[in-house]
């Protein structure tokens, strides 16, 4: 996927000699409740065509324009080209892409047993990074009203991309916040869904036993200029004019949360997502979550039209480290029908069955799933009392 070039991308860019990175300091991107545009988006019926035809917002233009220059400059482990990319045949419609250098070049996974294991400040984290791989920090206008505390979230790059545009959001990192989903993290991933114009501007969550790699707390966001399943998957209502749904589709069901606007609705959506994996992690559940614009719950097909922002989380078994020999691992955008694919064999070879074998050997068996559902539909049905 191509990234355009933006007139202001000079605001977030870095000066050419790398001695004179830390005096730089970290450009601040602020922005207002006007910029979160939760309708109107939809994808343009020529999906290849979306790099040069969608308009790029401020918060597209800040990414697209710094990323690319850190590329430039040799920051990654690799460097990223156009990735070879199918939808294998089938009614899910996975997208595949060959990505061959982040199977062989990223950081080895760090030694985790625990879905509640401790920050380590001797482990690999955040703060142990360059200079030069921040783009920039975010953070809303002091003034706008929220029932969460502000959040400065640190934008970077990961320096092991699965997709151009693919960074990290860090809170905070000198607190040394261990991989748990916090409320402002979660509000951060989904205003950043909302701050963008790009339909395939997704952000997602891997807890620890989830194939997080890193312990210290971090969101994913990456641009895919393709549709994905769960954007219009079908749901059911977990309880009469629910906020909890269940969707049941393939690749993976899971628990889905839904908001149009931003404001009240989605500090409501982010307390109830968070009391959620509060619940998984405290019982040692691992989970994966995934922030994509999508269709209203209860949708029955895909629709052009993505009307507002679907969060979906999955709990599933733990699994620690990356299992070497499978053509990919399971973790937030498999989930979701991204397949970040290891080696030229496996692309080639890739059936829809053989990838739904491996999703599916990661998901809680159905007496364990049960329970989870019901406890977490409780959780819901207390807080809308």
């Amino acid at each position: 996927m191509a990234i355009p070039h933006d007139s202001n991308e000079a605001l977030y860019l870095l000066p050419p000699n790398k001695e004179d990175w830390a005096g730089q300091g970290i450009p601040d991107f602020v922005y207002g409740q006007e910029e979160l545009l939760a309708g109107g988006i939809q994808w343009p019926r020529n999906t290849s065509a979306v790099p040069g035809v969608l308009p790029l917002s401020r918060f597209d233009s800040a990414v697209c324009s710094a990323w690319r220059q850190r590329m430039e400059l040799g920051l990654f482990r690799y460097h990223l080209g156009e990735l070879q990319t199918q939808t294998l045949p089938g009614a899910v419609g996975f997208v595949a892409q060959l990505n061959v250098e982040r199977g062989v070049q990223r950081r080895r996974p760090q030694s985790i047993k625990s879905v509640r294991q401790a920050f380590d400040p001797e482990q690999f984290n955040f703060n142990k990074i360059r200079p030069g791989e921040i783009l920039f920090r975010l953070h809303r206008e002091p003034d706008l009203p929220s029932a969460l505390q502000q959040e400065d979230i640190l934008v970077m790059i990961n320096v092991s991309p699965l997709e151009w545009g693919h960074v990290l959001l860090v809170p905070k990192p000198a607190l040394g916040l261990p991989q748990r989903l916090l409320p402002g993290a979660l509000r951060a991933g989904v205003e950043a869904v909302l701050l963008s114009l790009h339909p395939g501007f997704r952000v997602g969550f891997n807890s620890l036993g989830g194939l997080a790699s890193v312990n210290h707390l971090h969101l994913h966001g990456y641009y895919l200029a393709h549709r994905l399943p769960v954007e219009g998957a079908p749901s059911n209502s977990s309880r009469p004019r629910g906020h909890l749904y269940l969707l049941q589709a393939l690749p993976a069901p899971g628990f889905l949360f839904y908001t149009s606007s931003p404001g009240p609705d989605l500090e409501a959506l982010v307390s109830r997502v968070c009391r959620a994996t509060d619940y998984l992690t405290d019982h040692e559940i691992a989970h994966n979550l995934f922030v994509t614009r999508g269709a209203p719950p209860g949708k029955t097909s895909p629709s052009s039209a993505l009307t507002g922002v679907r969060v979906i989380l999955w709990a599933r078994k733990s699994s620690f480290g990356i299992k070497e020999g499978e053509a990919f691992n399971v973790a937030l955008c498999e989930l979701a029908g991204h397949l970040p694919v290891k080696t030229s064999q496996d692309f080639t070879s890739l059936t829809e069955a053989a990838a739904l074998t491996l999703i599916q050997d990661c998901l809680l068996p159905p007496a364990q799933a049960e329970e989870v559902r019901a406890a977490l539909v409780a959780l819901v049905a207390q807080e809308e009392q």
